[in-house]
């Protein structure tokens, strides 16, 4: 199934301890890229959730918020520096008997000294709390996927399309194509007989005919520019990240076209070439969102 790189997915799960929300969103990207935002107690999952988004998606840009509600979620500790208070307590006393000073130093004003007093935080790891994230996780890049595979039905319509298109105007100038050089002979004809009259050399104008025939020959362009149409084709129809793929091949097609556009020399090929090109882009531009 042809997917887009666009996409959006949410999920959220509420056991007796935990309340988890996941909201993926994923854009173009040239390469595969996931950015999680986690909330600290989470950091040690960050590894698995990118590896469960990777079974869904291949290609893009997905950014990942993740939100969580529920107790016991990290462990708080109370650490105090002995030695440090110690001298604190000492050096005061010391200074209150050396200047006689009567006020007294409070249990609250040594504490709130933060070198003396810290409280620590530390991510409590829950088997359940990890089931849970990765449950929800999952079910969001799963719609997340489905989203971007709607989105990539539409797009490789649109680009069927547009190829439908170009043919029919690949037709319209293999079918024209034999005229450019009769037209070319007709032309140097008339000039000839308008400077000299009706006595010239027929071999030198057929000469001239022939190299011109031979310059301006695009039926092999027009053969390798159908020939990338089918792959383009082919290639829609293999179950694999093909967005890199496609887009070598628009370049390739639009190297024929401007290919046919420069050798052609004539103003009606010249006329489809430019509507090619045209549709060309519009494709190139479909393209770049496939995965």
């Amino acid at each position: 199934m042809i997917a887009s790189m666009t996409g959006y997915g949410r999920a959220k799960k509420e056991s007796n301890t935990f309340f988890v929300h996941a909201e993926l969103k994923s854009v173009n990207h040239r390469f595969f890229e996931i950015n999680v935002r986690l909330p600290r107690q989470l950091l040690f999952l960050e590894d698995k959730i990118k590896k469960a988004i990777g079974e869904y998606v291949k290609r893009g840009r997905v950014e990942v918020f993740l939100t969580i509600e529920g107790e016991g979620l990290v462990t708080k500790t109370v650490s105090i520096d002995w030695d440090l208070l110690e001298a604190l307590v000492t050096s005061t006393k010391q200074i209150q008997d050396k200047y006689q000073l009567t006020d007294q130093i409070t249990t609250g004003q040594l504490l709130s000294n933060e070198d003396i007093l810290s409280i620590e935080e530390k991510e409590t790891e829950n088997q359940e709390l990890e089931t849970v994230v990765l449950e929800v996780i999952e079910r969001a890049a799963l719609q997340l996927r489905q989203m971007r595979e709607v989105e990539g039905k539409a797009l490789i319509e649109d680009i069927f399309l547009f190829l439908g298109q170009i043919e029919e105007n690949i037709h319209t100038i293999k079918e024209y194509a034999p005229r450019v050089v009769s037209h070319y002979r007709d032309r140097i004809e008339k000039r000839i007989k308008e400077y000299i009259g009706n006595e010239f050399d027929e071999n030198r104008i057929l000469t001239e005919v022939a190299l011109f025939a031979e310059k301006a020959d695009i039926s092999e362009e027009l053969t390798r520019l159908e020939s990338h149409m089918n792959q383009f084709r082919e290639t829609v129809q293999t179950n694999e990240p093909i967005g890199r793929k496609l887009d070598f091949i628009v370049q390739e097609m639009n190297r024929e076209i401007n290919t046919i556009g420069s050798k052609a020399n004539d103003s009606l090929i010249a006329k489809h070439v430019v509507e090619m090109k045209s549709l060309l882009e519009k494709i190139k531009e479909q393209v770049q969102n496939i995965e």
